[in-house]
């Protein structure tokens, strides 16, 4: 016997699957902020970012050789800015809501300490409306450099006072300041932190090259 429509008995707790989705990094994909911040909540295991436009952004994630060259940074970054208690140091999971509504993740990050207390807890929470003092990005191999330099002077036009960006492939470094033109820097050994970070010098070894 066929069982109507309005007959047939309902499942209360569907089976989900869980399905490999082949997403490319210029998806096409346009998300409003809270389409995109469900659509990280339901996605943990992907590195998303969103841009100005609201198109989401799908990063590979990091390979061995630019997650232990990341991890040092964020070692070194993190041991300085707890010894120095001015400010907070954030790693490459953290997104931040840009100004013009992008939202970054920068591969590690540092935000003055007045600064990041005056965001409200509900905001932490989230993808908080801040733009950092101070960013860093690594190159890794799924990057390109016009690609990398145009986040770089996006953060610089929404307030980050100063960035680095770091190419171990090739042992460059680019340094961008609020107002000034880019320095570039072959394979130096340390970085200075400038104004922004009072005293604090990134010893490059294992970062920037082995």
């Amino acid at each position: 016997m066929s069982v109507s429509p309005q007959t047939r008995p309902k499942t209360s707790n569907p089976r989900r699957e869980t399905i490999a989705l082949m997403v490319p990094r210029e998806s096409g994909l346009c998300a409003s902020p809270k389409a995109f911040w469900r659509l990280c909540v339901a996605n943990p295991d992907l590195r998303l970012e969103r841009t100005d436009r609201g198109e989401v952004i799908v990063m590979a994630p990091a390979g061995s050789d630019t997650g232990w060259r990341n991890g040092k940074l964020t070692m070194r970054l993190g041991n300085w800015s707890d010894a120095d208690g001015t400010g907070e140091f954030f790693d490459s999971s953290t997104g931040f809501t840009l100004p013009n509504g992008a939202v970054r993740s920068p591969d590690a990050s540092w935000i003055v300490r007045d600064r990041w207390l005056a965001v409200s807890p509900a905001d932490r929470k989230r993808f908080s409306p801040i733009s950092p003092d101070f960013v860093v990005e690594i190159l890794s191999p799924s990057d390109t450099l016009d690609d990398a330099r145009e986040k770089m002077c996006e953060y610089i036009a929404q307030g980050v006072r100063l960035g680095w960006l770091l190419d171990p492939k090739s042992g460059l470094v680019e340094i961008y300041r609020t107002g000034q033109p880019v320095e570039s820097l072959d394979r130096p050994a340390t970085l200075s932190g400038e104004e922004v970070l009072p005293g604090f010098v990134l010893d490059l070894q294992g970062i920037l090259f082995d």
